[in-house]
């Protein structure tokens, strides 16, 4: 049924190609295929080799305006008829919030969203305008311990915003549309927060082409993942700070480290800096609005990654763009002062 890691993670189960093709089945009509476009001009012109071939899969696009309605909604189309009328909850700063709250109305089940009290205004409006019922925290952390009582007393259904197979199944159409949109490519770059994105494109595009290379990219202030990959198991933070507070996990768990450490070649760090000149670039080159997370893959390939993929045919993953005006200007105003 599934793939087995034959190594220390060989208990976690990996979602299996024709699992991955089931999924986008099922999620087909409720999500979007998004796009992807060459990126030839500006930055990639003036800076990369000129055999280096540069697509961005634009999940940006996607409804709710992030990748993350794909791992929410296969997590509540699995939900039976009692779990829906129980309803669902779900602890997030933002894109894993809005698609829970898309995903719970297009099912018909009741959210409760337990969300900070300093995520994006844009995130908390998108929430409320979907119908989910909001409980504000003033920390993340408050807010997870809110949605596991929620879970222990009202009997509702966790949706958790990266870990576990239903959400890997849901990242992983990403990687299965990608490898069908762009021919031979030789490596993706994915943004990593908990790693549900990230681990789940990897198991698709390594099981289509096990020779294409798959790369994580973390803040060097949100880096569990990167830490847990020296470790060789998962560790929790003891402190987050990042611009790219979608990327802002504190620790990485069990499932999506087992997932990541089969699939996944690397992972990468880039600073806060280097993620506002990525958005800048990407705005500047290709018109994209890109909340910091997105510009991850970007920063990461102009950074990072420049040597090892010169030459090479590279897709980068956009994934949101859920930022407000000001907060977008102040970064882009941060990446053009000297």
């Amino acid at each position: 049924m599934s793939l087995l890691a034959p190594d220390a993670q060989a208990s976690v189960v990996y979602p299996r190609l024709h699992e991955i093709e089931r999924t986008a089945a099922r999620l087909a009509g409720h999500i979007l295929q998004t796009p992807v476009w060459r990126w030839q001009t500006g930055i990639v012109e003036q800076s990369l080799s000129p055999q280096t071939e540069v697509w961005l899969k634009l999940e940006l696009f996607q409804r709710t305006g992030s990748f993350k309605l794909r791992g929410a909604l296969n997590c509540l189309q699995a939900l039976d008829e009692p779990a829906r009328q129980r309803g669902v909850v779900a602890a997030s700063a933002g894109n894993h919030a809005v698609a829970v709250a898309f995903a719970a109305r297009a099912v018909g089940a009741h959210a409760k969203l337990a969300m900070p009290r300093h995520a994006s205004p844009v995130r908390i409006e998108a929430c409320r305008a979907e119908g989910a019922e909001l409980l504000l925290t003033d920390t993340v952390h408050q807010a997870f311990a809110l949605a596991q009582k929620l879970v222990a007393d009202d009997g509702r259904s966790m949706v958790h915003p990266f870990d576990g197979p239903r959400t890997a199944e849901g990242t992983a159409t990403i990687g299965l549309e990608l490898m069908r949109q762009v021919r031979g490519l030789d490596a993706v770059v994915v943004p990593v927060g908990g790693g549900g994105l990230c681990g789940g494109i990897a198991a698709a595009v390594k099981q289509i082409n096990p020779r294409c290379d798959v790369f994580g990219v973390e803040p060097f202030g949100a880096d569990a993942m990167y830490r847990s990959f020296q470790a060789g198991h998962p560790v929790q933070l003891e402190r987050v700070d990042t611009v790219a507070d979608s990327l802002g996990a504190p620790y990485a768990l069990d499932y999506s480290f087992g997932v990541c450490r089969r699939f996944v070649d690397a992972i990468v760090r880039v600073s806060d800096d280097e993620l506002a000149l990525a958005m800048h670039h990407l705005f500047c080159d290709m018109k994209l609005v890109a909340e910091p997370a997105a510009a991850a893959a970007t920063a990461a390939l102009l950074g990072p990654l420049r040597e090892r993929l010169a030459g090479k045919r590279v897709a980068l993953i956009v994934c949101g763009t859920n930022i407000d005006a000001a907060r977008f200007s102040e970064l882009l105003a941060r990446a053009a002062s000297p």
